[in-house]
């Protein structure tokens, strides 16, 4: 093998690994790889692209989800507030909630696979994902707002006042 030869083989080879190297900086490309080899495509199409960022969204609402639920009987019964009182669940309401944390921890390890694409896109989408996930499930933000107590009249000898009843 002479120079010339040498010379272009280590090239490529050199090329061939840094296509196979794992970037350690966040980028901003449509043309990135997460979770599976391939996938959403190389060369990505922006509409497969937009495919794999709302499969990260959609798994951080997922998450949040699952990190928020009760089952209506740990609701009703207070349960789930009194991690000690578990020796008086029935064995399938502990199954429940075993496969919904084997569910959530799986789902969390692939958000964190994916955001190890290093991809800003992913980044946000998983950000975003999150933020509506609590907005959601874990803040009062759109739930019913509770009923405010009476407004109670009171005198005090100079004329009329409207406060609302103090609480400790």
């Amino acid at each position: 093998m002479d120079d010339v030869e040498h010379h272009h083989h280590h090239q490529q080879q050199q090329q061939q690994q840094q296509e196979h190297t794992m970037r350690m900086t966040f980028f901003w490309s449509k043309n990135v790889e997460i979770l599976f080899s391939g996938w959403p495509g190389t060369p990505s199409s922006p509409p497969m692209y937009a495919l794999a960022l709302l499969f990260v969204f959609a798994m951080c609402v997922l998450v949040e989800w699952l990190s928020r639920s009760q089952s209506p009987n740990e609701a009703e019964s207070g349960r789930a507030t009194h991690p000690g009182m578990g020796m008086g669940m029935g064995m399938g309401l502990r199954l429940r909630r075993a496969l919904a944390h084997i569910i959530r921890m799986g789902v969390s390890y692939l958000i964190m696979l994916a955001l190890m694409s290093f991809n800003g896109g992913v980044f946000l989408a998983a950000l975003a994902g999150h933020l509506v996930g609590y907005l959601v499930f874990g803040s009062q933000v759109f739930r019913p707002a509770q009923m405010m107590p009476p407004y109670v009249k009171h005198t005090n000898g100079d004329g009329d006042h409207d406060v609302t009843p103090a609480s400790c």
